[in-house]
């Protein structure tokens, strides 16, 4: 029972931390909200049912993108029939302040983001995270460089996108 309660703070303390970022990557890959409560509750299932093999080798973060974004990788491909884009306004709220003017722009951005395939938009989106070629590379199991290319082609098909919308 110790052990059940030990797992259960373990997660607890893991989802305070690092909620916003699951919700972030759910949210772009989901479709209508009922799609992003089934998707969100999928990626907790499989961190709760992981959390026990996180051995510590990457760094905690790391470990969680990497799980959230292979689960959302998977459901895509399982309900691609059903996968669309997320309720932008709502995801703009969960990263956005109160500035009109910013969540307009994080508006554009992820319609802009959510257009790109699976793998380039976590690519994308870990970069947006701040996180480093060497992590993003650990989550998608991509090598540092194939990391670099794909996220210069994906900055430049998303500028191209951007003239797109300005003209």
């Amino acid at each position: 029972m110790a052990a059940k309660a030990d797992k259960e703070k373990r997660f607890m303390d893991v989802l305070s931390q690092f909620d916003g970022v699951v919700r972030r990557v759910c949210f772009m890959y989901a479709g209508p909200e009922y799609l992003f409560d089934d998707l969100y509750q999928e990626t907790m299932a499989n961190l709760w049912r992981s959390l026990d093999t996180f051995r510590g080798d990457s760094g905690l973060s790391t470990w969680i993108y990497r799980v959230t974004v292979n689960t959302c990788i998977s459901w895509i491909r399982t309900n691609r029939r059903h996968a669309g884009h997320a309720d932008l306004d709502e995801a703009v709220q969960l990263v956005a302040g109160d500035d009109a003017d910013d969540r307009a722009f994080m508006r554009t951005m992820y319609r802009l983001i959510s257009r790109l395939d699976p793998l380039d938009k976590a690519i994308v989106m870990m970069q947006l995270d701040e996180k480093s070629y060497d992590e993003i590379a650990a989550v998608t199991g991509l090598t540092r460089n194939n990391v670099a290319v794909r996220l210069h082609r994906a900055k430049e098909r998303l500028r191209t996108m951007t003239k797109e919308l300005e003209s």
